[in-house]
C-alpha cells in the first residue's frame, strides 16, 4: 500500500472514529445535568458559596484555557509532523507525547477543581454533588 493509501485509511478510520464517538454522546447517550446546573439549581447554595465557587472557577479557567491551547499547539505540531514524516516517526511521536502530557495535565486540574469545589460544599450537598460526578464518570451513570 502506498503512503498515500496509508494516509487515506488513517483518516478515514479517524474520522469513523470520530463519527462513532458523537454520536454515542450526542445520540445515544441520554443527557445527564451537567455540573453548572447542578450546582446553580439543585444545591441551594448560599451567596458566600456562591461566591467561592465563582472564584475556584475562575482559577479554573485561566488553567483550562492554558491546556487547551497546548493541546491544539500539540495538535497542528502533530499535523505537521504526519505531513512531513508520511510514517510513526519521531516528530509524530513528540507531538502525540505532548499531547496527551496537556490532556492528562487539564484531567488532573480538572480532579483538583471538582474537589475544590466540593470542599465548599456542605455534607447534604456533597452528597448530590458525588452523585453527579461519578454519574458523568460511568458510562452507565451508575456506580
Amino acid at each position: 500500500m502506498s503512503l498515500r493509501g496509508l494516509f487515506v485509511t488513517a483518516t478515514i478510520v479517524f474520522l469513523a472514529g470520530f463519527g462513532g464517538v458523537w454520536a454515542g454522546t450526542h445520540v445515544f447517550d441520554a443527557p445527564r445535568p451537567g455540573m453548572h446546573e447542578v450546582l446553580h439549581e439543585r444545591l441551594q447554595l448560599t451567596p458566600e458559596q456562591n461566591a467561592q465557587l465563582d472564584s475556584l472557577e475562575r482559577e479554573f479557567d485561566v488553567a483550562r484555557v492554558s491546556l487547551e491551547a497546548e493541546m491544539r499547539a500539540a495538535n497542528a505540531e502533530l499535523a505537521a509532523a504526519i505531513r512531513e514524516e508520511h510514517t510513526f516517526g519521531p516528530r509524530v511521536t513528540t507531538a502525540v507525547g505532548r499531547f496527551h502530557d496537556a490532556m492528562g495535565r487539564l484531567q488532573t486540574e480538572t480532579i483538583r477543581h471538582m474537589f475544590a469545589m466540593r470542599e465548599v460544599l456542605n455534607s447534604e450537598q456533597q452528597i448530590i454533588f458525588d452523585d453527579v460526578v461519578v454519574s458523568a464518570l460511568t458510562p452507565s451513570g451508575n456506580e
